[in-house]
């Protein structure tokens, strides 16, 4: 395979072909804003947060899933990819429960993000679903990254208990026919769960904690109501 040399922020670094621009600037010690992307997951550019202005190229590319190529040459902090993503948080601000996001929370401030510039925006509100004893789906939290359906599907673990639904803003996250997640294919593995960034899908275990209850009644909420009994010698 052959390299190609770009120049990011005016230094310059050569890269096999094929790597993104995000990965580029990673050699340079550059640490591009992301959200919907994860080392472990498939690349698909949703949030937009990692755009970046390049020479010659009208839109902003998100470095994620654009490749590098000989001569490109990329601006990470522009006044225009600076604008975009400032927008972009805010327009999430103002229509998600990001209060356990803290990354994204960081980022915001980071973008001098301004919360109140949407105040009027209608917000995500979905019920909280607590239909099993591993975790809780809070989905007034989702900012619709992907990383959970990712996981369940292709990129870990094979059984496909969610995916995206509805349209539009009422676009979501949920299983097929809204079955409970018991009555799905899910093998509660909790790969989900650890890749969500905002605390829409959390162990049961935390939630309860959170919520006050204490170790007796968190224990049977968690086993599903049922204690286990030790085996006869």
């Amino acid at each position: 395979m052959t390299d190609v040399t770009l120049t990011i922020d005016g230094a310059s670094v050569t890269v096999p072909a094929e790597t993104t621009i995000l990965k580029a600037a990673e050699q340079l010690g550059r640490e591009l804003p992301t959200i919907c992307y994860h080392d472990h997951c498939t690349a698909n550019g949703l949030c937009r947060i990692c755009v970046v202005e390049v020479e010659g190229v009208k839109p902003l590319l998100p470095a994620c899933v654009s490749r590098a190529s000989e001569g490109m040459r990329v601006s990470t902090s522009s006044p225009r990819a600076e604008r975009s993503r400032r927008t972009i948080l805010e327009m999430l601000d103002s229509a998600v429960d990001l209060s356990q996001a803290p990354e994204i929370q960081k980022l915001m401030g980071e973008s001098h993000a301004d919360s109140s510039r949407f105040a009027e925006a209608k917000r995500r509100q979905q019920p909280v679903l607590d239909d099993n004893p591993m975790y809780i789906r809070d989905y007034a939290k989702c900012i619709l990254c992907w990383r959970c359906v990712q996981v369940c599907a292709d990129d870990a673990q094979y059984t496909y208990a969610i995916n995206f639904k509805g349209r539009g803003f009422d676009t979501g996250i949920g299983t097929f026919f809204d079955k409970s997640m018991p009555e799905t294919s899910c093998v509660f593995c909790g790969q989900c769960v650890g890749v969500c960034p905002t605390g829409a899908l959390k162990p049961k275990r935390e939630a309860l904690l959170e919520r006050g209850f204490d170790l007796n009644e968190i224990i049977q909420a968690s086993r599903g109501g049922k204690r286990r009994g030790r085996k006869s010698p």
